[in-house]
Formats: C-alpha cells, structure tokens, sequence
C-alpha cells in the first residue's frame, strides 16, 4: 500500500514565517503566512492575497468544536509563527502550531514581506517620517508584556494612568481617606498577563508578597485584588447593578459613602432602619418630610426641636 499521500507519511516539511494576513472570509481563525525559504520577500511577485491560508492549532484546554473554549484569534500581522505543511512538498495547506515571541530590533516595513503590511498612522505633522507597520510596536525590548517585566524604565502606559488618577483627600463624614496606592510590584516571570490589541488588560500575579488579580478596560474601569484581599473597583462612566432576586449586604467594619451628586432612594415596600447607637443627621439646607400615613416616633428621649 502507498502512503506516500497520507499525513504523517509524507515527511514532516517544517517552516517559521510571518503571519501577514488575519482577515478570513470563513470566520475560521486562519492566517496567511509568509514562510522562509518557502516564499519570496517580493511582494509584487508573491502578493499577500496570493498566500495559501494556514490553519491555527488551539491547545487541549479549547474544543475547537462549536465555539467551546477560546478563539483562535491571537495572532496579528506582524506575528512569527512555527508550523508545517500538512500536504509536504505541496506546500499549500500550512498549519501554524505557534508563536514566536522575539526582540524585534526594527520596526516593520509595510511595503515588504515577512512583516506587518499595515502602515501604522503618522504622528505629528513630519510629513517625513518613515512609514512603520503597525507591529511591532515597540523595539529593543522583548515581545513579553511589560506587566510581566516590570522594567522601570520602560513601564506600562496603563500603569502610568493608574497612577496619575490615583484619588487622594477624598474628604467623608468625619473623616479623609484615599484611594489605595497601585499594589502593583511583578517580579519576572511570575505575573501572567493577557492584553487585548485595544488594550483590555487580565493580570494574575503570583509574585512574592504582591500576589494580585487585575481586570482592567481600556477606558480605566477596573477590578482588583490585591496581595492581602482588598478590593478595588473603579468606574468610568455610569454603573448599573441589577438584582432579579434578594442582595444581602454584610460589612464587619464601617462604610464610608461619598456623592458629589444626588442621592435618590425610593423603595416600593416597607423600609425598616435599626441603629443601635446614636443617628445624628446634619442637613445644610430644608428637610423636607410628605407622609400620607401615621408618623410614629418611639424612644427613651425623643427631641424634635433640639
């Protein structure tokens, strides 16, 4: 019986190329690759539309079955990538088994093969300046996300926002309090970090006495938990909680409430108050009290015109 066609019969014909292409009409997750050795650079010979489209290996953890687990969609222009052809000398049906993080040392020229054909917008108004692709987009510093670095001198922009906006003199009842100073202190290789190309940002940290998780939209609206089990929550614009059933709220400690703006309450049911110490109320300007049923006030000492 010949086998020379069957997969895994027909040698094993490897390649590293650069992944220049994502778009697939199908939906499915390919790439067109520019392999090396197997390609030209020529762009006007071997366009980027005349690539064969490679398919993406997903690890155990995702089906590749209806939609189960994660998408295939990790790889941008730009990207250099492990793989072989399925069909061997034909090399027609590439299949990309994964990436290669490096140390870029140029930027990407968008007019040759082997990079991302994407030119990234001119900043400024130098009509001069030398057209980049879009990726890479930082060089002389690993393709590792900075989070994960942690180098001071090249720090993420995210973290630079996060400390600028820091809230401090955040001024209560009785008391001033601040926002938390930024928990984050990662030691390489122990902070796990997925980024977005928007900018959504997970975070799962496992360094040494700054144990973290950090979920973070590119707009600043956050959520994290930080080493010793605080947690912060940040806003951007308007929140919404909505509870179809009961939420029950139990704070061991005090709760201190700030609004700048109004605060209106209304409850459709009864609404019950106990307080076991003092209740003191201090209203700068008219209270202002319509009750269409019985007022009734109890207590050891009731005065209504102190």
């Amino acid at each position: 019986m010949n086998n020379d066609k069957f997969l895994g019969h027909n040698g094993f014909l490897w390649f590293v190329g650069v992944v220049e292409d994502r778009q697939d009409p199908q939906f499915a997750g390919r790439v067109r690759v520019r392999c090396l050795g197997h390609h030209t650079s020529n762009t006007t010979i071997l366009p980027t539309s005349d690539l064969p489209w490679s398919q993406v290996v997903l690890p155990i953890t995702s089906s590749g079955i209806s939609g189960v687990g994660q998408s295939p969609l990790g790889l941008v222009e730009g990207s250099w990538v492990f793989g072989y052809f399925r069909d061997g000398d034909n090399r027609q049906e590439p299949l990309v088994i994964g990436s290669l993080p490096g140390r870029p040392s140029e930027y990407g020229n968008p007019n040759k093969g082997f990079y991302d054909p994407n030119p990234r917008p001119v900043l400024g108004d130098d009509a001069n300046e030398t057209t980049k692709s879009v990726y890479p987009r930082e060089i002389d510093e690993p393709d590792v996300n900075r989070l994960a670095v942690n180098n001071p001198n090249k720090q993420h922009s995210s973290l630079t926002t996060r400390t600028a906006e820091r809230l401090t003199n955040i001024t209560g009842v009785n008391n001033t309090w601040n926002q938390p100073e930024i928990s984050y202190n990662a030691s390489y290789p122990y902070n796990h970090v997925y980024e977005s190309e928007s900018g959504h940002i997970m975070e799962f940290d496992d360094t040494t006495d700054a144990k973290r998780i950090h979920l973070r939209h590119t707009s600043g609206t956050s959520i994290e938990m930080t080493n010793n089990g605080d947690t912060i929550e940040i806003t951007k614009n308007n929140r919404y909680i909505l509870v179809t059933a009961d939420n029950k709220v139990y704070i061991k400690g005090t709760k201190d409430v700030v609004i700048d703006g109004d605060y209106d309450l209304k409850v459709n049911g009864n609404y019950n108050i106990s307080v076991a110490g003092n209740k003191t109320e201090t209203i700068s300007g008219t209270k202002t009290s319509n009750t269409t049923g019985a007022v009734v006030h109890t207590g050891a000492t009731i005065d209504l015109n102190p």
